[in-house]
């Protein structure tokens, strides 16, 4: 079980929930323009804190929006710079993982908001985006992942995978919210895809939850999946 909130919890929090909670992983945002909170508690610190205590990672990253996306982003993609922001936003990832403590070796996943997938011009530029991220990524060795919702911009990149596409990411977290805590029966693609202990499931969102005395309000998240790589 993991779990994501937008601001990362103090360490206090982190150590009221750590053992009292079913969680053993939580999700963090280290950086993009497109990042919607503020992170006072997110530091090397933070990371080497919670770490030490147990805490798997899961670091999210922000970048470039699809330009068929409706609402405004301070980033958003668009065919002819869809290559070059891939590249630019797969190497600030690296670069504000790497400031926390998070290794070569870490997973880091690229948060794509829905879009329609009906658009193909949309879609392709975001495809394009996004291997452009990931050929980055692992140029500098770490591992790209993808965060997106079951319907749209995760069901882009399986249909990628079908298609057996090069520089596609190495784990697929999906946001479906069926209320299943499984990766494996609430699967939206093919069975085959992205197997293998490479998968997150965003199951139910905006549940707040006390334990230990903490209470943050989360979105919940079944995890079979790789994490960030700490210490």
């Amino acid at each position: 079980m993991a779990f994501d909130t937008c601001t990362a919890p103090s360490a206090a929090t982190m150590n009221a929930w750590r053992g009292t909670s079913p969680y053993g992983a939580v999700a963090v945002y280290v950086g993009g323009k497109n990042r919607g909170c503020a992170q006072p508690q997110l530091t090397a610190s933070w990371v080497s804190t919670v770490s030490a205590a147990g805490w798997k990672l899961i670091p999210l990253y922000v970048g470039a929006q699809p330009p068929c996306q409706t609402g405004s982003s301070p980033e958003k993609i668009t065919a002819a710079t869809a290559q070059s922001l891939g590249a630019a936003d797969g190497a600030d990832a690296v670069a504000k993982a790497s400031a926390l403590g998070m290794r070569a070796g870490s997973t880091l996943y690229l948060d794509m908001e829905a879009y329609s997938t009906a658009d193909t011009a949309c879609a392709d530029a975001v495809l394009t985006y996004v291997k452009s991220f990931d050929r980055t990524v692992k140029a500098k060795s770490y591992r790209p992942g993808f965060y997106g919702f079951a319907s749209s911009s995760a069901a882009g990149i399986a249909k990628a995978a079908e298609r057996g596409e090069a520089d596609l990411p190495e784990a697929l977290w999906y946001a479906k919210y069926d209320g299943a805590a499984d990766t494996a029966g609430s699967w939206p693609y093919s069975a085959g895809l992205f197997s293998g202990h490479r998968r997150g499931h965003q199951y139910q969102v905006n549940q707040r939850e006390t334990y230990g005395g903490a209470t943050v309000t989360v979105d919940r998240n079944a995890w079979d999946g790789p994490v960030a790589i700490t210490g």
